[in-house]
């Protein structure tokens, strides 16, 4: 079940990255080609979409003890997606404003290597954004193996001292009858 997500998640993985490169492609592109360029990425989004629909329905049939590590990803998935989504929409408004200078004869080629530049930028701000994320999320996974290995530790510790307990209590028993029977054989 696992390996489906794993799959899932490398499918996803592709995918998001062709669509952070076609959407900081969209500006610079001439306007029949950003037509056909913001067509793909509409229907790239939506394939990553249902693919966030097929991993959380895998995540749902996982048990509950490994859930939450595929929880934890799931909602840095959909972070994600929603940072793309967010990006598409600002590389659309870009696209709608040079189709509204090109109507309106505006050159508006300083404000457009501005803003090109201003989207790498943000472009470079958000991968490291998720580069974070990612840490952040393998340091709670982390943590929570941790607590898991110290509650198994712990459970083991009282364990052992039982058993050492009753250990204790079999050697004075032990001892007991040893007396007794000593005390028997002299009689």
């Amino acid at each position: 079940m696992s390996s489906d997500f794993e799959g899932y998640e490398q499918d996803f993985a592709v995918l998001t990255a062709e669509i952070t490169s076609k959407i900081s492609r969209v500006p610079r592109l001439p306007p029949d080609e950003k037509k056909q360029m913001v067509a793909s990425v509409e229907k790239e989004l939506e394939e990553a979409r249902e693919l966030l629909e097929q991993m959380d329905l895998e995540v749902r049939e996982i048990p509950p003890q490994s859930r939450g590590m595929y929880s934890n990803r799931m909602r840095s998935y959909k972070q994600e997606m929603g940072k793309l989504e967010t990006d598409f929409k600002r590389s659309r408004i870009a696209y709608s404003d040079e189709v509204r200078n090109e109507l309106l004869g505006d050159d508006g080629n300083s404000s457009e290597n501005q803003r090109a530049h201003l989207l790498d930028n943000t472009e470079r701000l958000e991968r490291s954004s998720r580069r974070l994320e990612a840490g952040y999320q393998i340091a709670v996974e982390t943590e929570q193996i941790g607590q898991e290995m110290l509650e198994n530790l712990s459970h083991d510790r009282e364990k052992i001292q039982r058993a050492r307990e009753r250990l204790r209590e079999t050697d004075a028993n032990l001892g007991k009858s040893s007396r007794i029977l000593t005390g028997m054989l002299r009689r």
